[in-house]
């Protein structure tokens, strides 16, 4: 952690939040409004603890204190592709991010549901924060190993900024890592860490970006070939694939949120799966195996396995709004910087 100050009475306060809810909802935002950030409000419209007030996508925002309507906001933006076109609440602006940020004082924490593409995106709008003095949380479900890493430059500055970032919060990274890092704790020393994902998607288009970052992992595929492929290529390529992605040995970002937490080295984490873009079940279990030695000297391994019925989005979604809800209560406790998803516990949110 980048600033503790007075840990000892921090220490001793932290659980004041997290016994004493509040009856007034966290006004919380989402950056992104493509797949994942519609599968965010939507996961976020029964919670009676957080409310949703801020969003921005490509091309505009939207902000209303007192909280935006879900079903007005997905119609709006896709009949007119913008949340900037809702009345009263939206505003057109090619700057959407930064001018959202400019009014967002008020905002708790976001949700930066955005595409990982370009890989260096997550860090420029991370520093777009702290640029224009924002203070809050922010939380992400970042993939790559090296997004992870430029936002490890960063701690320094999200520190000093007063903004308490937690990064890798989504499924894997994220609930998965978090499983890991709990269940390592049986071992003395840990040999493997496999997480193993299936998705299934009824349609590639209703989750856009996260299919051309999948893609960017294939053979002879990279971040810069992914991004520029146009829907006709990416639909040719699922084509010649009968809709399925194999994925080995992924640059995913578990390995280096696990190393920082000084559970195994990352070459000691391997990642990979399979998605269905054509299919909602999935066409595997998803799941986590941590092998490890036991200060008996014995060989074991502990397997953690997602429920088939639960969707990326749920898997994602959910543990990401925990993790927010805990990092805002670091924030109260003026803990400011970056952490991971193995450091904090995502507290549930009702």
């Amino acid at each position: 952690m980048d600033s503790l100050k007075g840990e000892e009475k921090h220490v001793t306060n932290l659980v004041n939040p997290l016994q004493q809810e509040s009856t007034l909802p966290i006004p919380v935002g989402v950056l992104g409004f493509g797949g994942l950030g519609q599968a965010a409000v939507k996961v976020l419209a029964p919670k009676r603890q957080m409310q949703w007030v801020a969003a921005a996508d490509q091309k505009g925002f939207a902000l209303n204190p007192e909280g935006l309507d879900l079903q007005t906001a997905i119609a709006t933006y896709q009949t007119q592709g913008s949340l900037g076109y809702l009345d009263p609440e939206g505003t057109l602006s090619t700057h959407s991010i930064a001018d959202l940020i400019q009014r967002s004082q008020g905002v708790a924490g976001f949700f930066l549901a955005l595409p990982n593409l370009p890989n260096t995106f997550m860090a420029s709008v991370a520093q777009q924060f702290i640029d224009l003095g924002w203070q809050g949380v922010l939380i992400d479900a970042i993939k790559r190993t090296s997004a992870v890493e430029q936002l490890v430059g960063l701690r320094a500055e999200l520190a000093e900024a007063g903004i308490t970032y937690v990064t890798g919060c989504g499924a894997t990274p994220g609930l998965l890592t978090a499983a890991a890092a709990l269940a390592a704790q049986s071992y003395a020393e840990i040999h493997q860490v496999k997480i193993t994902f299936g998705v299934g998607i009824a349609n590639w288009e209703a989750y856009r970006a996260t299919i051309r970052e999948d893609i960017a992992h294939l053979p002879n595929y990279d971040v810069a070939t992914a991004k520029a492929m146009t829907d006709k290529e990416v639909v040719a390529l699922l084509d010649q694939t009968q809709g399925i992605l194999s994925l080995e040995d992924m640059e995913h970002a578990d390995d280096v949120i696990l190393e920082m937490a000084g559970i195994c080295g990352r070459d000691r984490v391997t990642v990979g799966g399979v998605v269905d873009t054509r299919n909602p079940q999935k066409p595997l279990s998803t799941n986590v195996q941590i092998t490890g030695r036991t200060f008996e000297g014995k060989i074991s391994t502990h397997t953690f396995t997602l429920g088939d019925e639960t969707s990326m989005a749920a898997n994602v979604c959910g543990p990401a709004f925990g993790y927010l809800k805990s990092a805002i209560a670091l924030h109260q406790q003026g803990i400011y910087g970056l952490l991971t998803s193995a450091q904090v516990m995502p507290h549930f949110v009702s």
